[in-house]
Order: C-alpha cells, then sequence, then structure tokens
C-alpha cells in the first residue's frame, strides 16, 4: 500500500476501498484508466468484510456452469416483489442487468473463484442466484479483491481518511483533502469522484433521526459508516433518497457478537422469546425479523433447531466460528430446552407441538377452507420438517447492518440534484447511494448490499472511464 505526502494528480479518486470500490478500481485498470483509492483504515475491510459475503447475481458462468435458469429480468421481479415496487425502477434494472457481467469479470480477469450457493433459497429469490467466495465469508472476499487489486497495481492510499470535497463554482469537484497518519493533511487532484463509502450506520444521530426504530439497536456494521458521503453530497447539492431503508438482521449472537446464519430458519428452525412463544413467519426475511426481535420482551429472542439442521449449519464458517465462542446451547430434551430459554415450560411445549402438528400436516394439499385453515400457521409459515429432540439454541438480538439510503443516483450512478440534473464528476455506488431496497427494512432482499455495491461499483467505472474517454478524443 502506497503513501503520498504531496499533492499529487489521478483521473479518477475513489473513497473506500470495499467491494464497491475495489469493483470500481479493478474495471478503471481493465478499461486503462488510472485511478487513486483512498481507505481511512490500515488494511481494508469495510462492512464487505463484517457480512457474510453472499452476492446475489444472474447469468454468471458459475450459475449457467450449474443449469439455473435465471433472467435480469426475473432477477428484477424478485428485488421489486420484495420491496413492494418501491425500489428505483432505472436501479433496479441497472444492477440486476450489470451483476452479471462485473462478477465474471472478477473471475475472468481478477481470479476471484465464484461458487453457487444451491443448497437453500435465500428469502425472496426464485431461483438459485447466490454466489460466494469459497470461504464463503464476507472477510475471505476482502482479502482475495485486496489480492487482486494488489496484483493488479491498483494504488490504494490507507490511512487516508478523506475530510472534504473541494469543488468550484460549477460543482464540479476538482480534488479531496485527506488526513495522514502523522496528522498532516493531504490533497488528491482528481478528474472524477466514486464514492464508494458506504452510508450512515455508524452515525447515531443520523440513526437516530432516520431509523427510529433502530435507535437502540446493536450496530454490526462498520463504524466508518459515519454518512461522510452524504454530508458532501449535500453541500454540493445532492438529493437524498430512500433514508428510512435498512438491513436488519434478526440473528446476531449475543453475547458474541456473530452473525448466525438465516439459513437455519429456512431450512425449519424457529425463533420463539422468552416467553417460549414464536411471533412470526421466519422465512419472511432477516432484515425485518431485526424488527420483530427487538419488539420481543427484553429485545431478545433465541434461535431454536435440532441436530439435523445443526450439522447443516455447520457448513458455514460464521456459525462454526460462534460456536466456537460459546453461542450454540444443546438440550436433551424440552425441559432442559425451557430452562436454556428462561422460559415457562407447558408455553414451550405448546410451541413445538403446534410446530410439529404444522409439519405433519397437508398444509399444502388441504382442499376445503376448513382443511386450510385447520393446518394454516398464524403467522403464515409453512413448516419443511418436524424438530425433533434433542434441540439446539442460540440467544439472538435485531441488529442493524447497514444503511440502503443515501444520494439519489441515476442508472450511471451520477449523483443527482432534486431537479434532476447530474452534478458534473460525482458518482455513488453501493450503500453511498440510495439501494434497490424501497424505503423500507422489509424491502431489503438478500444480498442487495453486496448486489449495489458489486454492480454500482462496476456501473460507475465504465461511465466514468467513458466520459473520460470522450473528453480526451
Amino acid at each position: 500500500m502506497s503513501h503520498f505526502s504531496e499533492d499529487i494528480h489521478t483521473p479518477v479518486a475513489i473513497v473506500g476501498a470495499g467491494a464497491c470500490g475495489l469493483t470500481a478500481a479493478l474495471a478503471l485498470h481493465r478499461l486503462g484508466i488510472d485511478c487513486v483509492v483512498l481507505e481511512r483504515d490500515v488494511v481494508p475491510a469495510g462492512s464487505t468484510a463484517l457480512s457474510s459475503g453472499f452476492v446475489p447475481a444472474t447469468g454468471t458462468r458459475v450459475q449457467k456452469a450449474a443449469r439455473v435458469e435465471d433472467t435480469a429480468q426475473l432477477f428484477a421481479k424478485d428485488i421489486q416483489h420484495k420491496a413492494h415496487g418501491q425500489a428505483a425502477p432505472a436501479l433496479v434494472k441497472a444492477y440486476s442487468e450489470a451483476i452479471g457481467p462485473a462478477m465474471d469479470a472478477l473471475e475472468q480477469h481478477h481470479h476471484i473463484p465464484w461458487q453457487l450457493l444451491d443448497q437453500f433459497l435465500y428469502p425472496g429469490h426464485s431461483v438459485h442466484r447466490m454466489h460466494a467466495v469459497p470461504e464463503k465469508t464476507g472477510e475471505g472476499l476482502m482479502i482475495r479483491l485486496r489480492a487482486a487489486a494488489d496484483a493488479a497495481g491498483v494504488v490504494v492510499l490507507t490511512q487516508a481518511q478523506v475530510l472534504a470535497l473541494n469543488a468550484d463554482d460549477t460543482g464540479i469537484v476538482k480534488s479531496l483533502t485527506y488526513s495522514q497518519p502523522d496528522g498532516t493533511e493531504g490533497r488528491l487532484l482528481c478528474d472524477a469522484v466514486i464514492l464508494a463509502c458506504n452510508g450512515f450506520g455508524g452515525n447515531a444521530n443520523m440513526v437516530r433521526h432516520h431509523l427510529p426504530a433502530m435507535k437502540d439497536a446493536q450496530y454490526a456494521g462498520h463504524v466508518g459508516n459515519d454518512g461522510s458521503a452524504i454530508a458532501w453530497g449535500l453541500q454540493l447539492g445532492a438529493e437524498l433518497a430512500d433514508m428510512g431503508a435498512y438491513q436488519g438482521h434478526g440473528s446476531w449472537a449475543i453475547p458474541q457478537g456473530s452473525l448466525i446464519s438465516w439459513a437455519l430458519m429456512m431450512e425449519g428452525g424457529v425463533q420463539v422469546n422468552l416467553l417460549g412463544q414464536r411471533f412470526h413467519d421466519e422465512t419472511q426475511g432477516y432484515s425485518e425479523a431485526a424488527v420483530q426481535v427487538l419488539q420481543q420482551p427484553g429485545g431478545v429472542a433465541w434461535n431454536v433447531f435440532d441436530n439435523q439442521l445443526l450439522q447443516f449449519a455447520q457448513d458455514f464458517p460464521d456459525f462454526v466460528v460462534a460456536q466456537a465462542a460459546g453461542a450454540l446451547k444443546s438440550a436433551a430434551n424440552l425441559e432442559s430446552l425451557a430452562a436454556i430459554v428462561g422460559c415457562p415450560l407447558m408455553a414451550l411445549d405448546k410451541t413445538m407441538t403446534e410446530l410439529n402438528r404444522l409439519a405433519d400436516s397437508k398444509a399444502n394439499t388441504a382442499s376445503t377452507p376448513l382443511e386450510k385453515q385447520a393446518t394454516k400457521d398464524p403467522w403464515g409459515r409453512t413448516f419443511k420438517r418436524r424438530l425433533e429432540a434433542p434441540f439446539h439454541a442460540i440467544k439472538v438480538t435485531g441488529a442493524l447492518f447497514h444503511t440502503q439510503g443515501g444520494l439519489n443516483i441515476n442508472a450511471n450512478c451520477q449523483v443527482l440534484k432534486p431537479n434532476g440534473i447530474t452534478l458534473p464528476n460525482l458518482y455513488a455506488a453501493g450503500g453511498a447511494a440510495r439501494g434497490v431496497s424501497g424505503a423500507e427494512v422489509w424491502g431489503y432482499l438478500s444480498g442487495n448490499g453486496l448486489l449495489s455495491a458489486i454492480a454500482g461499483g462496476h456501473i460507475a467505472a465504465h461511465a466514468v472511464a467513458q466520459k473520460i474517454m470522450e473528453k480526451n478524443t
């Protein structure tokens, strides 16, 4: 990683070296455009390293090799269905079309070895389209992206916290001011800027104002997500959009502070509160589950599952880490499980008996309204299988992972003013910009964060490159 102490010029300055920033930098490298990436941390990690690292994409080489029939149109439909039609149509179209080529380019040119996760469907997805690197972690993805950037000779200026965007009277950003490890400030002259520094989840005041349901929630994102991109954009007259949208997660292990894969819920696990009762349809989505869990007594719940699901979960590295840290509690029977949860045995027995009755029922083949009513879960869930002793449980709470609102952008990731006019040379992608989750927590489709990071970084780089090449001809 390089350091500069004097003013230098680069065609493109990228703020943030997470998945979004490095994807953009690698795309610019392929297009023959020089750039400098400014990263506040010693080692680039950001929100990507804290995520599961799973990326939904359609039309990729690995998806085609698995003979999964999928299209950008179907993906876009799934995104809008989850967002109740509230996601920005131009961005939904742009991201669903760009993510496949972006992923293939990372594989073909930078040796990112994608794998298709086809053991289960994440909530809201019609087909298997979730991709991951072999480590199946966000940290593993970041290690590989950093290695790709190093191999390509991408200049990443670490320990460089951007303090300001310096623009002229016409709104053209001429340079960035950043702090250096020795306390001095540096200046980077540039022709264009891509903001790839995520959102405002680490800014308590902004969370309180825009996301009141999460004001007391644990924050599981990167502390550097302080809303700087939004502040800089506003200073230049930018418009904000979807500020009430965010990714929560209803399965944040406490006190270990680690993510428990929602695949457990999708494959048959349940959540019970301190009263021993279920309280929602666990298969609706892990983002809105954060709010549901926080509304329970003590703001906590217990993930309950059995041996078959434990074996399934141990294929996820994050789960293995949480288990090693002591998150997993095991019970030979319901009495022991009730003691672990701290709930009345009678209530828990009623919950589990009803769950197993529903699993045994013919809910999907019931023909009369009376039959359907008798086999219907009050929360609307269809159960795949029974849960059998011995049981396992993990105490969780609802957490805020990252925000999905930010600077309004068009399909080329150009930052927009309220009148729809673009700022001359300012681009934003990933968490710095509005996402494709609409305006509420329930609009988040699994993987929307890394979708907007990688597709957005890819799009922004190509848009910037085209503008620079047009200017030079």
